[in-house]
């Protein structure tokens, strides 16, 4: 026999005990043995005992935390607050080392008094609002006196909506000069992707103007969101935009007098003993709820599967660094993912050789959707970083060897994996649908009924206990035991990762980061 081989089994012999299931090799005298694949066998060794039964235990005691506490587990509420206890107590009594970071997110914005947008030059004129320009929901307050900079507008308008990508791209920012105010077109990508990239470039400030087409030519109040650009923001009618593009050098007074109050929450995170520290598996869930209810399905189903797949290899030695994540306020924008990845020094994110997601793994009409990691279903989205598209051949592998079906889902960027892939870290995982709508041949694929929602209780008051697909919560979270385990023991197939080949990966396939669960303002 040889040593490597030996090595292996005796490794998954002693793996296999550690979760309490016998594993034995034999090998005929004299016959030629070829090594099994020793981290697909102990992977499926971990998924016969993470049992859909003992996560459902989990989410009782998710339902009973938000019974208790005012019917949800929204974040910054008590609610949540004893959903993460409830979590770190069981990880810590397992041996786990745990920690909490903080998350920040909105809880009110107000608008103190009108906003003033004002040409001084080359002629003195102002604008009235709300019949010109309106204030942008969740801008910053600031008063700026600054010259106009037009950021790649189509002039004159085009004529097809969403023609216009002004500030889509980092790009369309070169030769922006700092401390100008950006003049952006409406068009193509979510206002908070170009606000982004005009605070990267060194804006002050940001106007808006509607596209130009019938119908997308008034200014209207939407909300962006984001509360942290740290400069004021309105949009203006096409009309008012075309008025301050028309001559070069024009400089106008924007003043936005809003203030945001801000709470807190936290994630929670949980490092295993074992494994090398700079090869690190992350697996995440959101553990929030919406205010509307208790969000079983959404996301407790995620959280308590990963909860309970690290309990089972809580004392397994692992050869790669197991860490698990239960994110904080998933529902007000992917804020704790989001603040939390930003944390991270590069060589922290370099660590992370790759991030299973897991939200909704149990929806009532479900269907087995699987992250899209190299957009071969061919429905538009970005691929993934460089070792999504094996993520997903991973666990395409755990439901083809069951008999079991499953489809490919877009990296749309709803999800925590959004800040993850958009910094060059490969990403897979599993969905079984919102309040998308069962095609009739997903119901002959999947069973359950067609022309009605995968999860009729989305983000509504009866996502409780009886919102739960029992066979799909126990054939989901089994699936999530074996691709952690499995890459627990296994990243040969993830490319190494540094910062040089991070940051080309990240600009080159970067997915959109917009609100959780819904569509950005366009």
């Amino acid at each position: 026999m040889r040593p490597t081989l030996r090595r292996s089994m005796v490794r998954a012999a002693a793996l296999a005990a550690a979760v309490s299931l016998p594993l034995t090799f034999t090998a005929s005298a004299g016959a030629a043995t070829t090594a099994p694949d020793v981290p697909d066998v102990l992977a499926n060794v971990v998924a016969g005992q993470v049992k859909g039964k003992n996560v459902k235990k989990h989410l009782d005691e998710f339902l009973k935390i938000a019974e208790a506490n005012g019917g949800n587990r929204a974040a910054g509420t008590p609610g949540y607050d004893a959903s993460l206890a409830y979590v770190q107590g069981k990880l810590r009594k397992a041996g786990y080392r745990t920690s909490t970071t903080d998350v920040e997110f909105p809880v009110s914005w107000e608008e103190l008094s009108p906003p003033v947008l004002e040409q001084k030059t080359p002629e003195a004129k102002t604008y009235a609002t709300p019949a010109d320009f309106v204030t942008v929901a969740h801008s910053s307050g600031g008063d700026v006196t600054a010259q106009i900079q037009v950021v790649d507008a189509v002039i004159p308008v085009p004529s097809t909506p969403n023609t216009s990508t002004a500030g889509c791209e980092a790009s369309d920012f070169a030769g922006f000069v700092p401390g100008r105010i950006a003049l952006i077109q409406r068009g193509t990508c979510a206002f908070v992707d170009k606000a982004t990239n005009a605070k990267a470039a060194g804006a002050a400030g940001v106007i808006f103007f509607n596209e130009g087409q019938p119908g997308r030519t008034d200014p209207f109040v939407f909300d962006i969101v984001e509360w942290r650009f740290g400069f004021p923001i309105v949009f203006a009618s096409t009309a008012v935009g075309l008025d301050l593009a028309d001559s070069p050098g024009t400089t106008v007074r924007l003043k936005v007098d809003a203030k945001t109050t801000v709470g807190r929450t936290r994630n929670l995170i949980a490092e295993s003993r074992w494994g090398r520290p700079g090869e690190v598996v992350m697996v995440g869930a959101h553990l929030d709820s919406v205010p509307e209810g208790a969000g079983i399905n959404d996301n407790g189903s995620g959280s308590a599967a990963i909860l309970e797949t690290a309990l089972k290899l809580a004392h397994v030695p692992t050869k790669n660094r197991l860490r698990f994540a239960w994110w904080g306020a998933e529902e007000l924008g992917l804020l704790g993912s989001e603040q939390y990845v930003a944390g991270l020094s590069q060589a922290e994110r370099d660590r992370i050789r790759l991030y299973l997601n897991f939200d909704m793994v149990a929806s009532p009409n479900d269907v087995t959707f699987l992250y899209d990691g190299d957009d071969s279903d061919g429905e538009g989205a970005p691929a993934g970083p460089a070792g999504s598209a094996e993520i997903e051949k991973r666990l395409e592998r755990f439901y083809t060897k069951r008999g079991l079906g499953f489809e490919g889902t877009d990296f749309t960027g709803r999800s925590d994996y959004g800040a993850f892939i958009a910094n060059g870290i490969p990403a897979g995982g599993i969905f079984t649908g919102a309040e998308g709508i069962k095609t009739p041949e997903q119901a002959a694929r999947f069973g359950g009924t067609a022309g009605v929602a995968y999860d009729p209780c989305y983000h509504s008051a009866c996502d409780g206990i009886d919102n739960i697909n029992a066979a799909a919560l126990d054939r989901n979270s089994k699936a999530i035991g074996y691709a952690t385990a499995f890459y627990a023991y296994d990243l040969s197939s993830i490319p190494d990762r540094d910062a040089a080949t991070a940051a080309k990966t990240a600009a080159g396939t970067a997915a959109p980061v917009t609100p959780a669960h819904g569509e950005a303002a366009r």
